[in-house]
């Protein structure tokens, strides 16, 4: 059961007559932590929720909250989703979540926003990081108090299951709602959920705990390197410009975490922009003979190295959107088709998701030659283009003209309909360029 004295084993103090902000969809970790807080802390609340406004039941929801708050003389805050216009609806509805939340900590003039995570979302996330790639801070996954910007996100219930938060629920006596998309395997995070979470518990009951050990111990490594990296950032940054001498004198571990700090700073922070990927570049770029080089990077930044110095800069010729295909953005190959599209909810072999900075652009369509390996993300890192195609029973007589799009590099990134490289991207990744693979006959345009 959950005890009464969380706020006291965080170890954060906060006057009581501070308004608390808290984080809430009407599902039951939302709600048994509203109800939590509601018994246990003196403090004015504020509920701020989001309706996405992607399901009938939304306002069925924001109904019921709305009343909720009514009753207990809590105060109700609302925003409802017009419209998306990214491909990424995960990472756009996050973004427009926590911009809804910054607004309303500044119209109450709070720093506190509460947020009901718990051990399960931190098992989810620690996975998802391993399997990105991040850097020390990343792996750890979730913390139970951290400062974003000028307001600070506390999660009190991260030593808590989710099924301990539905049993605090059906205790209480609480009603919630279960948002059916958390069903849907189409999303990464319900992958990891209802199929490796399970898993996990049944070797060990109490793994969220485990998970919530290994997190604080990363954090504690994490902030000793942050120290570090803080004493010396100022000898080897300066104005958005790394002395590329003087960063060559540290251990490469300190110059990953250099380089983080470096593009995660020009980000402001924001998740999942920077991936391993673009550090293991730049520090190519770095140590190449060459003087003068440039690396596209997300948002339309670049990285350009000058001799001694590299410069993190705005991309003013917009380059990194310039994407070349042979045919323009329609590709046809026989009797098939390589197209651009904007947008598309589809995930199997005919939809390729890449983000162009983590290739060698221009990309090119080519046919397969002898000794062709694609580098995928399993755990043999690579497999023979010869092999897909005898387990795809793609005939003899149309292997040699089968359509294969390489990068610069002739460094193989999709086998159109048959395989995905390391470089395709997941829905709720980072991507900038959607490809799709049809016969003729399939195609509207």
């Amino acid at each position: 059961m959950i005890k009464n004295n969380l706020l006291k084993r965080l170890k954060i103090t906060i006057p009581t007559t501070t308004p608390l902000v808290i984080g809430c969809s009407a599902g039951p970790d939302s709600m048994a932590l509203l109800h939590y807080l509601k018994n246990n802390t003196p403090n004015p609340l504020v509920v701020a929720h989001i309706n996405h406004n992607k399901r009938t039941q939304s306002f069925e929801e924001q109904d019921y909250l709305s009343t909720f708050c009514k009753n207990n003389n809590i105060t109700f805050e609302v925003t409802t989703i017009q419209n998306y216009t990214e491909n990424n609806f995960e990472n756009e509805a996050r973004n427009k979540r926590y911009a809804f939340y910054k607004q309303i900590l500044q119209k109450y003039n709070t720093p506190y926003l509460f947020l009901a995570h718990h051990g399960d979302d931190l098992i989810e996330t620690v996975l998802m990081k391993i399997s990105r790639g991040s850097n020390l801070e990343g792996y750890a996954g979730i913390k139970e108090i951290s400062k974003k910007n000028n307001y600070y996100i506390i999660r009190p219930f991260l030593k808590y299951t989710k099924q301990d938060l539905i049993d605090y629920n059906k205790f209480h006596n609480i009603k919630y709602y279960i948002d059916q998309s958390n069903e849907d395997t189409t999303y990464t995070r319900n992958r990891y959920r209802h199929t490796i979470l399970p898993l996990l518990k049944k070797e060990n009951p109490n793994i969220h705990k485990q998970f919530l050990t290994y997190s604080k111990t990363l954090l504690e490594y994490n902030a000793y390197l942050e120290e570090e990296i803080l004493s010396i950032y100022p000898m080897i940054i300066n104005n958005n410009t790394l002395d590329i001498k003087v960063f060559k004198n540290y251990h490469p571990f300190l110059q990953k975490n250099l380089l983080y700090k470096f593009l995660n700073t020009s980000y402001q922070n924001q998740p999942n922009i920077i991936k391993e990927q673009h550090i293991k570049n730049i520090l190519t770029l770095i140590n190449s003979n060459k003087p003068n080089l440039t690396i596209n990077l997300p948002l339309n930044k670049i990285i350009r190295k000058s001799y001694d110095y590299l410069y993190l800069e705005n991309n003013l010729d917009n380059k990194n959107t310039d994407y070349k295909l042979p045919l323009q953005n329609i590709n046809t190959i026989g009797n098939s088709i390589i197209k651009k599209i904007d947008e598309c909810q589809e995930n199997g072999n005919d939809i390729c998701r890449l983000d162009s900075t983590s290739l060698n652009l221009p990309l090119y369509i080519r046919n397969r030659k002898p000794g062709d390996y694609i580098a995928t993300k399993g755990l043999n890192g690579k497999k023979k283009v010869k092999e897909i195609f005898i387990e795809n029973k793609v005939p003899k007589q149309l292997r040699d003209s089968y359509p294969i799009l390489v990068d610069k590099n002739d460094q193989i990134i999709w086998i159109p309909n048959l395989k995905k490289s390391k470089f395709n991207s997941q829905k709720d990744e980072f991507y900038d360029i959607i490809l799709k693979y049809c016969k003729k006959e399939e195609n509207n345009e």
